[in-house]
């Protein structure tokens, strides 16, 4: 069966197969299924590895950062109110996020066919 290009933020994004977009990407909240029930796809391709937790540290650092300032220049909030604000509104953006970027890479990577690099055996053997 030849299914129609699907953009990565169309399937990622809603954590669906990145070839049919039916099927679920994950089967736990990060675990990445074997494969789509819907289409069969392999999901043996996909590994993001750092990628979503890199970019959410950069975007939720910032969001949080230039609230913080704000927060600070403007009410002069005690220390412990700032940690009672922002920690917990960090740890639930981030974790809010992290499955939809994990799901958008690893459909980024089926559409533009990339695969983890492996390095070549030695076919030589030990010597």
């Amino acid at each position: 069966m030849i299914y129609a290009l699907k953009p990565p933020a169309e399937t990622g994004l809603k954590n669906r197969c990145p070839r049919c977009g039916n099927g679920r990407l994950f089967r736990g909240y990060l675990k990445v299924a074997p494969k789509c029930e819907a289409c069969g796809l392999d999901y043996d391709f996909a590994d993001s590895g750092d990628g979503p937790a890199v970019f959410i540290i950069l975007f939720v650092g910032m969001i949080i950062m230039v609230l913080a300032l704000l927060t600070e220049i403007r009410l002069h909030p005690p220390l412990w109110a700032h940690l009672l604000i922002w920690i917990p509104l960090a740890v639930g953006l981030s974790l809010a996020i992290l499955r939809p970027m994990k799901g958008f890479m690893i459909a980024h990577q089926w559409v533009m066919r990339e695969r983890e690099a492996r390095k070549p055996h030695d076919e030589g053997g030990d010597k």
